[in-house]
């Protein structure tokens, strides 16, 4: 895969990581193949990395993702106007949802049921066959990453997990992880980001050609 090649060459220390990223990379190529969905979850600086993953994913990232001849023809079957407009202006998305991203929902959750079953909650109602659970924790041993996680693989999803140097409890539950060789918080962060932009790009460039 010319992408992580090339993040090994920029970032040579990920070496030990090349062949979970190459798997990681596939497996969320099948997901789209067979029309699922990748969800994400973290929390703190690793939420914000769920949500940058979510963002490259959703638009183009280095690619500029024309809709297809279908999509075009529903938008202007809906309104000629308009729907030239849309037409010409979205971008085809690889479809990703942030479990981070219902502050409603997961405020109530926490406060009537339990707060570190928030994202196992979503999980059950987004989770299928096909989709992938990408969960962020640098240590591994989040236990609501742990717990959606759990959820997800009974659903039928794949889960792919990015941590540090140990893994933690993500060895046990995810089906993948991907240990970054780093012990601090923020410099498993450092190296998380050329990671999942490396996957993004790759998994783009499976679909878009433009």
């Amino acid at each position: 895969m010319e992408q992580i090649n090339k993040l090994i060459q920029r970032y040579p220390i990920l070496a030990c990581c090349k062949e979970e990223i190459e798997e990681a990379c596939r497996r969320i190529i099948s997901c789209y193949k067979a029309d699922g969905t990748v969800l994400l979850c973290g929390n703190g600086g690793s939420c914000a990395d769920a949500q940058h993953i979510a963002g490259e994913l959703m638009k183009g990232f280095c690619k500029k993702r024309p809709l297809s001849d279908p999509s075009r023809e529903k938008l202007m079957s809906a309104d000629s106007k308009l729907g030239s407009i849309l037409a010409d202006k979205l971008q085809a998305p690889l479809r990703a949802i942030c479990l981070d991203g219902l502050p409603s929902l997961s405020t109530a959750f926490a406060n009537d049921v339990d707060p570190l079953l928030t994202f196992a909650q979503q999980a059950f109602a987004y989770a299928k066959e096909n989709d992938v659970l990408i969960g962020i924790s640098t240590s591994g041993n989040a236990k609501n990453i742990l717990a959606a996680a759990v959820v997800a693989k009974a659903m039928g999803a794949y889960t792919i997990g990015l941590s540090g140097i140990t893994g933690g409890r993500m060895n046990d539950v995810f089906d993948l992880v991907i240990r970054v060789p780093e012990t601090e918080t923020y410099r498993i962060q450092e190296l998380h980001l050329p990671v999942y932009h490396a996957i993004c790009l790759t998994v783009e460039e499976a679909f878009f050609t433009v």
